[in-house]
């Protein structure tokens, strides 16, 4: 199978560049390119690509707000940032970035960022052939493949009480312990929203695991003289709370009032 990658960047010589490492990934891959992001973008809707190599500080619209363009667009490539500039990565992550690659490229990053970019696209295309076969994706049996200190194991959706973005990982943590991932919560939300509730850009808890919203005045661990005013939620199944974000606060609010409307 054909993997299909579109540089995006308004320096020829870094499209060169990204050009002759993908040329040297070995495999098949086709690369196509684009000097701005409107024209990145007239190519996305109207041809299908796999993985967008797209610089952050452009002319005009930047890589930033061609990215925010195709967030949640059906069958959107898959996006990896590349820039000199490491400061935009957390805005790049906010928009469901699968990776962040720093200038000059290093061949061996690049070859993650691609793997990882294609098991993002994977992940989606299995659970869209899985739902229109069975019904709604995500049902029992669903399993992730973890490898983490030495060995693989598989672990059941089922299981998974909440994820957190941590860096470049997600932990992914079960009623019994937590493990390390290599992959971005937008994998998970894109290909089971019904089974995902985002509480913050760096969280997704299982719907069904939510058991109260509540509002806290205290002191927290981490910054012990500064007292936290926020919400939070508790869990079945694990005795921490976690952040709900004011963004999210609305959404999560709603969300539970359904659930409790089902009993």
């Amino acid at each position: 199978m054909v993997t299909r990658v579109l540089v995006v960047d308004d320096e020829a010589l870094a499209r060169e560049r990204l050009r002759d490492l993908l040329g040297r990934l070995g495999g098949a891959i086709e690369v196509g390119e684009a000097a701005d992001a409107r024209a990145a973008y007239a190519r996305v809707i109207s041809e299908p690509w796999d993985v967008l190599l797209l610089d952050v500080q452009m002319p005009g619209m930047d890589g930033l707000g061609l990215a925010e363009l195709l967030r949640g667009r059906a069958r959107a490539p898959a996006v990896v940032f590349v820039t000199a500039y490491a400061e935009h990565a957390l805005r790049a992550f906010e928009l469901d970035a699968v990776d962040y690659l720093t200038k000059p490229v290093r061949l061996e990053r690049l070859r993650q960022a691609l793997d990882k970019a294609l098991r993002w696209r994977a992940a989606g295309q299995d659970v869209a052939a899985e739902g229109a076969g069975s019904g709604p994706a995500g049902g029992s049996g669903t399993c992730l493949v973890i490898h983490d200190r030495g060995r693989t194991e598989r672990v059941s959706i089922d299981e998974v009480v909440y994820l957190k973005a941590e860096l470049k990982y997600v932990t992914v943590r079960t009623r019994d312990r937590s493990y390390i991932y290599d992959g971005s919560l937008h994998e998970f939300e894109r290909a089971q929203p019904e089974r995902w509730l985002r509480i913050h850009r760096n969280a997704l808890v299982a719907r069904e695991r939510v058991r109260a919203l509540e509002r806290v005045h205290e002191r927290t661990g981490d910054n012990p003289g500064e007292p936290f005013d926020g919400w939070v939620v508790r869990l079945d199944g694990v005795s921490e709370r976690l952040q709900v974000s004011r963004r999210q606060l609305a959404t999560v609010r709603e969300a539970l009032l359904a659930e409790r409307a089902a009993c």
